[in-house]
């Protein structure tokens, strides 16, 4: 596909009329670069509006030098040097048809993907040579276009002696608002991002309850760490059976944003699972890939990232934060197969298996948010292995007992193209878990393997009193290796950013919630 030389094949219709009021800030720096759009239909190819004005004010060099190469396809980057004294380096990235919108195959709004996608490529293509600085076109959707840039601009090296320098990212359009919201959107995530990458004997329970003060109290967030005496004065013993094994204390964290200017609004409650290493207890885990059970805690990590988000925003909404922080390890005191426990609500439950943990530390955290009559509870946590064989990265895989809440976050994952899909609650699986030999419920199915995601889903509704309630298992989104490629490699940080909007929906009034 080749690029005409025609003002119409790169301008849309009005397209220098917008020029005139949009300023794009040029660039002196000899050590910056640029990324701006293209899209591309059969044989026509349209610069975006910053493109456009690259192109002009170069007298044509972009044209020019985009006639040397094959076209480019979506999703891809062609690194162009010496444009003009203003722009000597640019990186074109491909945003493949122009006028794309949601998908209902897809269940996502592809436009925006599609700029997420490209402008990562052309971060990628310009971040090795040795820039200062990238300035960003926003392609039409500045919230998109920054998410991109920053989530693939990310890199966890706090703990290298010697750190590869990162160019500094800003839009090249002036004040754009969506700029401002996607950089925030991608911090959250990038923070929990972090978290997750963080070794576990650098994150403790201890040390993550610190991470969270430092990230959210700067923003008006209480964060509030209880101990081990007050979780046992509220007789959370499924909880504290998990931690028994490990010698790092255990922490529950507290975590309240008031973004009401009255503060008795019921609040929306995020529960996370929050085991900062999981060996599997006596149930040992194979030790292959071990390691990569320092994110364990990525359910705790979301809720961090997506609270910070909302208090950033100042989203018009009271949240409540839930975290159980926690080691599961093996020890001569550590839980045993076959144990007794009683929870907080009072139900009995039978522990067949010590490295289903997640549940039984989720189980007091849900009937605690329960007590703070949400108007609507979500938990996230890296549950079950199962999750990960029935959805891959491709989604969350979400539980619910409530329409509303299930549009809701349905509508935020097309949003942000962090996606869910929705996973049956039914008697069917709940009769499996509360069919135990000994105690009221089992924190395994009776017909395990099968249908492991749905039996851990069902056991902790036995912990719920909230009609609007939300199980997200994220297990299976909890590391990228090259499936959604603004990411990179390594932990995810999913689904923060759909969380966030979910709660900015509840927000607006738009959910019924």
């Amino acid at each position: 596909m080749a690029f005409v030389r025609t003002s119409k094949i790169f301008l849309r219709p009005h397209a220098l009329s917008q020029m005139r009021s949009v300023r794009f800030c040029g660039t002196s720096e000899r050590k910056a670069g640029v990324i701006v759009g293209v899209y591309s239909h059969e044989t026509e190819n349209t610069f975006t509006d910053a493109a456009a004005h690259i192109n002009n004010q170069s007298s044509g060099n972009l044209v020019r030098l985009m006639q040397y190469g094959d076209s480019l396809k979506a999703g891809k980057s062609r690194v162009l040097y010496g444009v003009s004294e203003e722009f000597p380096v640019v990186a074109v990235v491909g945003l493949g048809e122009q006028n794309l919108s949601y998908d209902p195959i897809e269940e996502r709004d592809e436009s925006k993907e599609a700029i997420r996608t490209a402008v990562a490529a052309g971060y990628r293509s310009l971040d090795g040579l040795g820039l200062k600085s990238i300035q960003v076109d926003p392609c039409g959707d500045g919230e998109a276009a920054a998410e991109g840039a920053l989530l693939a601009a990310f890199k966890y090296q706090d703990l290298k002696s010697k750190k590869k320098e990162s160019p500094s990212v800003t839009c090249l359009s002036q004040n754009d608002q969506g700029w401002t919201r996607g950089a925030t959107f991608a911090e959250g995530q990038n923070i929990a991002r972090r978290l997750m990458e963080t070794p576990a004997n650098i994150l403790t329970p201890t040390n993550f309850a610190q991470e969270a003060v430092n990230c959210l109290e700067g923003l008006g967030v209480e964060v509030m760490p209880r101990t081990y005496e007050w979780a046992k004065e509220r007789n959370m013993n499924a909880f504290l059976s998990v931690t028994r094994g490990s010698g790092e204390p255990p922490v529950f964290l507290e975590l309240t944003y008031r973004g009401k200017s009255f503060t008795d609004e019921k609040p929306l409650a995020i529960v996370g699972k929050g085991v900062t290493f999981d060996t599997g207890g006596i149930s040992l885990k194979p030790s292959s890939n071990m390691d990569k059970m320092r994110a364990d805690m990525g359910g705790a990590a979301c809720t961090v990232g997506s609270i910070f988000i909302a208090a950033a925003l100042g989203l018009p909404i009271n949240i409540k934060g839930f975290i159980p922080l926690c080691e599961n390890m093996p020890g001569s005191i550590a839980t045993k197969p076959g144990d007794v426990v009683v929870a907080s609500n009072g139900k009995t439950i039978q522990i067949d298996n010590t490295d289903a943990e997640g549940r039984l530390i989720l189980a007091d955290a849900l009937h605690y948010a329960s007590q703070h009559s949400p108007r609507a509870m979500i938990n996230m946590a890296t549950l079950t292995g199962a999750m990960v064989v029935s959805l891959g990265s491709g989604a969350t895989g979400v539980f619910c007992n409530s329409k509303a809440v299930w549009e809701a976050m349905h509508k935020a994952g097309t949003v942000t193209g962090d996606r869910v899909w929705k996973m049956p609650l039914w008697k069917h699986y709940s009769s499996q878990v509360t069919d135990s030999w000994l105690a009221d419920v089992n924190n395994q199915g009776k017909h395990k393997p099968a249908g492991g995601s749905c039996t851990a889903a069902s056991f902790l509704k036995e912990f719920v009193s909230c009609d609007h309630w939300m199980h997200m298992d994220i297990a299976g989104v909890m590391e990228n290796k090259d499936e959604v490629s603004y990411l990179g490699k390594g932990m995810s940080g999913r689904p923060t950013r759909t969380v966030a909007t979910f709660a900015e929906l509840i927000a607006s009034g738009q959910t019924g919630l």
